[in-house]
């Protein structure tokens, strides 16, 4: 008995390959053993496999059963041992899944996955824009950095979090962030003074322009005047934190319901939208591509920057255009055909 106790222990204690490979031996020399003692019963070493297998399942079909002494003996030594063996491998694998869960929770996991969108360090705002992005395209992968040690959006299993310092490449190698399509730096909200938050947003640009230089990049800085900091990091998009908040509110006073056009350009759950459009091949000019979009219920606002292309409609779109359009998404599917 006590032989038993310690190979139950140091198999408990045992790896998983160790612990395989103890499986597919015990199963196979038992189908051997029990197809030599009774081979008449079995007729075949398979069909002892299979007697070995239903046996320490507990399932007893009842279609192949030992009639011999040595055979019975050799049924209870399976029931002993075989049963307790598979009991070890379930036990095993329930704690596989909750090292997982726990490990998942924690941050520790890295992301496999690529085309998902990075969101560093939590806030209320990176939560709204976890939020945004899922309410305009449910099926994105999202991969959440902060430095905190728990996972903040657990029940959404398209958000993946990676706990650790977002500036280190180590982490940013944990979510991925070579087969990245975009990456938004949020400004940490645990630091009270605007330049140090903008010196580390600095940091962590740098550091995905190292590692990532194609990742389609935009920063969250406090200051407006920080921009040039970032000079000489690929940043493809700045958003000025209060200073965006503060001219939209002088905006809404000077001219009401100004605030309900810029809430529909900017989320995806309320109105029309802005999209990108290609540019059709048939259009020429800026006036052909206005003329043609709006027949199909679409408005165009913008090329890249540039929103007085309504007073150049006779101009040639150039080869690098950027289009945008404002319309619903039923009218964006059908452009986009």
């Amino acid at each position: 008995m006590h032989f038993i106790f310690l190979l139950s222990e140091k198999l408990f204690r045992a790896g998983r390959k160790t612990l395989a490979v103890s499986i597919l031996l015990f199963v196979a020399v038992s189908a051997t053993v029990a197809f030599l003692l009774e081979p008449d019963t079995f007729g075949s070493w398979f069909n002892a496999l299979y007697w070995v297998l239903t046996t320490m399942a507990t399932v007893g079909y009842g279609d192949y059963f030992a009639v011999t002494i040595a055979g019975k003996a050799f049924t209870i030594f399976l029931y002993i041992f075989g049963i307790g063996l598979l009991s070890l491998v379930i036990g095993k694998i329930i704690d596989s899944f909750a090292l997982i869960k726990r490990l998942r929770g924690e941050g520790q996991l890295g992301y496999k996955g690529e085309g998902h969108i990075v969101i560093i360090n939590w806030s209320k705002k990176a939560h709204t824009a976890v939020e945004e992005l899922l309410a305009h395209s449910p099926e994105t992968s999202i991969v959440l950095i902060d430095e905190s040690g728990k996972h903040p959006l657990e029940r959404l299993p398209r958000v993946h979090f990676v706990s650790g310092d977002p500036s280190e490449e180590d982490v940013l190698a944990r979510a991925n962030i070579q087969r990245a399509k975009s990456a938004i730096i949020f400004a940490d909200a645990r630091i009270d003074e605007a330049s140090l938050v903008d010196g580390k947003s600095l940091l962590i640009a740098s550091s995905i322009e190292r590692m990532a230089s194609h990742v389609h990049t935009t920063v969250e800085v406090m200051q407006e005047k920080h921009i040039r900091n970032f000079a000489h990091v690929q940043v493809n998009e700045f958003v000025v934190s209060h200073d965006a908040i503060s001219r939209l509110a002088v905006r809404s006073a000077l001219q009401e319901g100004n605030s309900d056009v810029f809430r529909q350009l900017l989320s995806r759950q309320y109105g029309d939208e802005l999209y990108e459009v290609p540019v059709n091949r048939a259009w020429r000019t800026y006036g052909d591509a206005f003329f043609g979009l709006l027949e199909q219920g679409a408005t165009l606002l913008a090329d890249r920057g540039d929103l007085g292309i309504n007073r150049k409609l006779n101009e040639a779109i150039p080869g690098e255009a950027k289009l945008f359009v404002v319309c619903d998404e039923a009218t964006y599917r059908r452009i986009i055909g």
